[in-house]
């Protein structure tokens, strides 16, 4: 499906299923501050984001970069450094390998 043509979802972290911010974590494994940008909402207000990319939708994940931080430092599943534990990955990867469309997600590296 085109770029253009996916819809766009403007969505809490908080509000995803855990298969979705598994995906993320794995698109992110370095954590999400230094993936945070701005964009202006539909009301004409600044926000910030997370973009997220799934075969049918296009996730702006509100978020600050000082909440980005603190989602990672408080997640076990990232260690002190805020780096995706190997574990974790290895786990995730094999679970959510039939989602061909994490290698459409720019930071990617599986």
């Amino acid at each position: 499906m085109d770029n253009q043509n996916k819809l766009r979802v403007t969505q809490e972290y908080e509000k995803l299923n855990d298969e979705l911010k598994e995906q993320i974590k794995l698109v992110y494994p370095e954590g999400y501050s230094q993936h945070i940008f701005s964009f202006t909402n539909k009301e004409g207000g600044k926000t910030s984001a997370l973009r997220f990319e799934t075969d049918e939708k296009i996730y702006l994940i509100r978020m600050s970069i000082t909440e980005a931080e603190n989602l990672i430092a408080e997640d076990d599943d990232y260690d002190d450094d805020g780096n995706l534990r190997d574990d974790v990955r290895d786990d995730y990867e094999d679970k959510h390998a039939d989602a061909d469309y994490l290698s459409d997600n720019d930071n990617y590296d599986g």
